[in-house]
């Protein structure tokens, strides 16, 4: 059964994952991936897979793949400005084996953490719908059912942060999204940062120091 008393619907047939390659259930992402391939033929334009062990005990949730980062190189965060700020702190944090994060083949590993997205799909301007969020929720929840007891989550954002809660079957008013908060739920914990989008560094309203303070406060829970 789901933690919050249902039956998972991602994990009705294990592997659900393996398809993703082949998903076209939103429409609208798919043609967006279909136009962006026409003017970009060496992009990776599909759904893109997470990174990671399977059974990672920390796995942190973006958004959905930049459109010239992940859309482009086929690896979460990799290539884009938001997989600076994230890939140097995980390197800080021994969670990689190395500080960027350029291209699939640039040989980096993740060491005891998996990161995925809310949305396996690039989204016109960023944003993905609230139906395509659901669509997509298959994937994730299967994700962080096979994650071990104990585990750790950093949601980067709020869709984020409210898509981790759906695929877990808990509600949203419970646990609220803000920067640093701490959420425990039945069987591991969540934690929630602001996106280290471009825009959100910019303004500062997120900064290296706030950021790495919430991975290093999450890092002493792992056991």
């Amino acid at each position: 059964m789901g933690v919050g008393g249902r039956r998972p619907y991602g994990v009705k047939t294990l592997g659900v994952e393996k398809g993703l390659a082949q998903c076209r259930k939103c429409a609208r992402l798919a043609g967006f991936r279909d136009e962006i391939k026409e003017q970009h033929p060496g992009y990776h334009c599909l759904p893109v897979p997470a990174l990671g062990d399977l059974r990672a005990r920390i796995v942190i949730v973006g958004l959905a793949p930049g459109l010239h980062g992940a859309n482009a190189t086929g690896r979460p965060f990799t290539g884009d400005f938001a997989g600076i700020l994230l890939y140097q702190t995980l390197y800080r944090m021994g969670l990689s084996n190395q500080a960027q994060s350029v291209a699939i083949d640039d040989g980096l590993i993740l060491q005891g953490c998996r990161i995925t997205n809310a949305v396996k799909c690039v989204p016109p301007a960023n944003r993905p719908t609230a139906a395509e969020i659901r669509l997509c929720a298959p994937y994730l929840e299967e994700e962080l059912a096979r994650q071990p007891a104990g585990g750790i989550i950093v949601a980067l954002g709020r869709i984020a942060h409210e898509a981790v809660l759906r695929a877990l079957h808990y509600p949203l008013r419970a646990y609220r999204f803000a920067h640093g908060a701490r959420h425990v739920l039945a069987d591991r914990v969540l934690w929630d940062s602001y996106h280290c989008s471009r825009y959100n560094t910019q303004t500062r309203r997120l900064t290296e120091a706030s950021f790495v303070a919430v991975f290093e406060a999450a890092l002493r829970e792992v056991p």
